[in-house]
C-alpha cells in the first residue's frame, strides 16, 4: 500500500497528463501519474528496433495557440524539439509533388517520445501501472491497480484518457462525466513500421532526402481505400542521421476500422505494398528486414466534447474528479496539451 504526499492523481502519462501535471507542480501541488506503459508518451511514443527509431503515432505537430508557443520554445531550448519535415510531398494518381505551406511543422529529437520524456522529467510517473478502480473512502480517493495494490490517498483524481476508458472508471462514481465521455466518439489507427538494410531507391521527379509524403485519397474508390494516408523516413529526422532506412506508415482511420482486428502482421505488409502501389512505375522497395505494426484503439477523437476540460460546468465534479484530453478539445498534438494546461491551471486555482 502506498501513501504519496501527491495530492492529485493523473491518470495517463500522454502529453495532457503531463501538461496537468506539470502545471500543477509549478504551483507547488504534487501529483502522482500512473500509466499502464512501459514510459511516458501516449500517441507521441516511439519503438528502437536494431539500428532504426521508429515513431508509431504523431509524426509531427505543429503551433497555433501563445500559450503552446511558449512552451514549445522551452523545448526547442532543451533541445527535445527540431523543425521537420522540411521535404513534405503528396503522392496521388498524377503522380509524386511538392507540398508547400507556411504551416511550421515540429518534431521531437531524437525521437518523438523525447517531447514527454522531457515533461515527465521532476514528477512522479508510476508506468507499468494500469489504475482499474476508484475507490471513494470520505473525503478522498483510493487507486486500485491491476495487482490489486491500492494507491491513495489523494485528494483529486484526473484522468487523462481516451473517453472509453474514462467511462469506464468514472460511472460507478460520477455519471454526469461517464456520460460526457460516452459522447466523444474514439476512431483508431493502425500504424506500421518496416525496417531496411539497403536505401531505398531514388524517385524520380522526387528529392533524393525526401522526408514524409501524403497518400492523397483516390477518386472513385470506396471510402476505406486505399488503406494508405502518410508514410515518414524515420533516419530522415533530427537525431537520427547515420541509423538504417525505416519507415513509418500510418493508415486511414476507416481502413483501420474496417480492419480493426485483422493480424498486425498482415495490417503491416498491406500497409506496406499499399505505399509501393504509389511509388513511381519502375520503382521497387527492396524487401525490409523488419515489419510490424501497432494498433491504436483509439487514436483520435472524432466528435469533440463541447468546450474543454477547463469548463467548470461537466468537466469537473465536486468530489474531485476531473477529465482532460484531446478529446475535449481537439486532435492535435497542441489540443492534447492545452487541455491538460488549462485543467491543471484550474485545479490549482481551486486549491488557492
Amino acid at each position: 500500500m502506498s501513501h504519496a504526499p501527491a495530492t492529485t492523481a493523473i491518470i495517463g502519462a500522454g502529453i495532457a497528463g503531463l501538461a496537468c501535471g506539470q502545471a500543477l507542480e509549478a504551483h507547488g501541488l504534487p501529483v502522482r501519474i500512473f500509466d499502464k506503459a512501459r514510459g511516458p508518451g501516449g500517441r507521441m511514443s516511439s519503438r528502437r528496433l536494431e539500428k532504426a527509431t521508429v515513431d508509431l503515432g504523431a509524426q509531427f505537430f505543429s503551433v497555433r495557440d501563445p500559450a503552446f508557443r511558449r512552451a514549445v520554445a522551452a523545448w526547442r531550448k532543451a533541445g527535445v524539439v527540431a523543425p521537420w519535415p522540411d521535404s513534405l510531398w503528396e503522392a496521388g494518381t498524377s503522380g509524386w509533388r511538392r507540398h508547400r505551406d507556411d504551416v511550421e511543422r515540429l518534431i521531437g529529437t531524437p525521437r518523438m517520445s523525447a517531447v514527454t520524456r522531457h515533461l515527465a522529467t521532476g514528477l512522479e510517473v508510476a508506468t507499468g501501472t494500469r489504475i482499474e478502480r476508484l475507490e471513494p473512502k470520505g473525503e478522498a480517493w483510493w487507486l486500485i491497480d491491476q495487482h490489486d495494490v491500492r494507491h491513495g490517498p489523494f485528494a483529486r483524481v484526473v484522468l487523462a484518457l481516451p473517453s472509453p476508458q474514462a467511462q469506464a472508471l468514472l460511472e460507478p462514481h460520477a455519471p454526469s462525466l461517464a456520460a460526457a465521455c460516452e459522447a466523444i466518439i474514439q476512431r483508431p489507427c493502425w500504424a506500421a513500421w518496416a525496417r531496411f538494410e539497403s536505401p531505398l531507391p531514388a524517385l524520380p521527379g522526387v528529392d533524393d532526402d525526401w522526408q514524409a509524403v501524403r497518400l492523397a485519397p483516390e477518386p472513385n474508390r470506396a471510402p476505406a481505400e486505399p488503406p494508405l494516408r502518410f508514410v515518414s523516413r524515420n533516419d530522415h529526422k533530427p537525431g537520427r542521421h547515420g541509423q538504417g532506412e525505416s519507415l513509418s506508415l500510418l493508415a486511414r482511420l476507416e481502413w483501420s476500422e474496417a480492419h480493426l482486428e485483422r493480424d498486425a502482421g498482415d495490417v503491416a505488409r498491406a500497409l506496406l505494398d499499399a505505399f509501393r502501389a504509389r511509388l513511381p512505375d519502375g520503382v521497387t522497395l527492396p524487401e525490409p528486414t523488419a515489419l510490424g505494426a501497432h494498433r491504436w484503439r483509439y487514436a483520435q477523437p472524432d466528435v469533440f466534447a463541447g468546450g474543454e476540460a477547463v469548463n467548470l460546468d461537466h468537466r469537473r465534479t465536486p468530489e474531485g474528479l476531473s477529465l482532460c484530453g484531446d478529446g475535449w478539445r481537439g486532435p492535435r498534438v497542441e489540443d492534447a496539451w492545452l487541455s491538460g494546461h488549462h485543467l491543471g491551471e484550474a485545479l490549482a486555482a481551486d486549491a488557492s
